[in-house]
């Protein structure tokens, strides 16, 4: 590979009607998304407003100015390998991001496993970030109807409201923002009709800051990882009323952050996730998380997942911002957090009654990582 990579993906979501082709319409106008490739479902679902100036070949369309689109036909990771052979071959002069803009009726796990699964994949791409639009008029009614849409809110980076302008009553749009941050605590909210919601604000949401050329751990695993507040999923301190008992699914979702003072050895950091992922790997929607390694603690390892799957561990070469320990923020449906909470409790050695120590857990001739 060769220095361009990894290049930057950043996955486009939300449900039907959301507004998602109208703000890809304005992405592709801003100047920032030059050498950028967008992945569509298909043109016929979104209409690119831009002039269409040369067909390269089947699936692939240059624009005028500069980006290409192209058409899922079959799996998603052909269409990025013939992306990357197509940079490799020089018919792709340069590709510095990939937007993929998934169906109003999807689940984004299955587009960010691609991305995380594939061997190759992870050598040649890097998630930048999920973009969620949720529409202000509809969003609530939505959200009480489809798990889906719940989970394109609790997996975002980025949430964009959309249609805002429309809604009758203020009040709504307010208890929806209210809602959102409650499913996702640590994600950025923002508005489609604000002119500053442009490429800079929607992208580069990941690890690093291109702009800084440094890494944003504190910002990349949001304002859980500041503070320890299980609480954010659970409604059940909360009354509103018949009208948030209406809300099954958001109870389902929980956002909380894991957090060990002092450094942990690499193979029980290892043990956890693979325990974790194989007893409950499916409702694990996104894990996010820097660990202070007892075998070089002025390095810090980051790991990141979706569900089974974890995109190869990274070493920062420094504490970018010099709180040190280990901070793990999940998302997860309906997993039990007490479970995580005693798992994760036993690998970091803090005693608990009833629950096996780190020793115990790894000389079980049982527990067999990764099964």
């Amino acid at each position: 590979m060769s220095s361009g990579f990894p290049i930057a993906v950043s996955v486009l979501t939300g449900f039907l009607g959301a507004g998602k082709t109208t703000l890809l319409n304005r992405l592709l106008r801003d100047p920032a998304l030059a050498d950028t490739a967008v992945i569509i479902n298909e043109f016929g679902e979104v209409a690119i407003d831009h002039l269409l100036v040369e067909q390269a070949s089947d699936g692939i369309i240059q624009l005028s100015d500069g980006c290409l689109c192209c058409t899922v036909r079959g799996e998603l990771v052909d269409t990025l390998a013939d992306l990357v052979d197509r940079l490799q071959t020089g018919r792709i002069a340069r590709l510095a991001r990939v937007v993929i803009e998934t169906t109003g009726l999807a689940d984004p796990a299955p587009v960010l496993q691609s991305i995380m699964a594939h061997p190759a994949m992870v050598q040649a791409f890097r998630l930048d970030g999920v973009i969620t639009l949720v529409d202000a008029v509809n969003g609530d009614a939505t959200l009480d109807a489809h798990v889906e849409a719940v989970k394109q809110v609790a997996v975002a980076d980025r949430i964009v409201l959309t249609k805002a302008d429309l809604a009758t009553d203020r009040r709504d749009v307010e208890a929806l923002r209210a809602r959102l941050r409650q499913i996702n605590p640590g994600v950025e909210l923002l508005d489609a009709g604000d002119r500053s919601t442009d490429a800079a604000a929607l992208l580069d949401c990941g690890l690093y800051n291109p702009a800084a050329k440094s890494a944003d751990v504190r910002r990349w695993l949001g304002e859980e990882a500041s503070h320890d507040h299980h609480h954010h999923g659970d409604h059940g301190d909360h009354d509103h009323g018949d009208h948030d008992r209406d809300h099954r699914h958001d109870s389902r979702v929980r956002s909380y952050s894991l957090v060990h003072d002092g450094p942990v050895p690499f193979s029980a950091i290892e043990m956890f996730l693979d325990l974790l992922r194989s007893a409950h790997g499916e409702r694990l929607l996104r894990m996010k998380g820097v660990i202070e390694l007892l075998e070089d603690p002025s390095r810090p390892l980051v790991v990141h997942g979706v569900q089974k799957f974890l995109h190869p561990p990274a070493r920062l070469p420094s504490w970018p911002d010099g709180q040190r320990g280990t901070r793990l923020v999940l998302i997860t449906l309906d997993m039990p957090e007490d479970y995580v909470r005693r798992l994760f409790a036993a690998f970091t050695n803090r005693p608990s009654i009833d629950t096996p120590d780190r020793a115990a857990l790894e000389n079980n001739p049982l527990a067999i990582a990764g099964r």
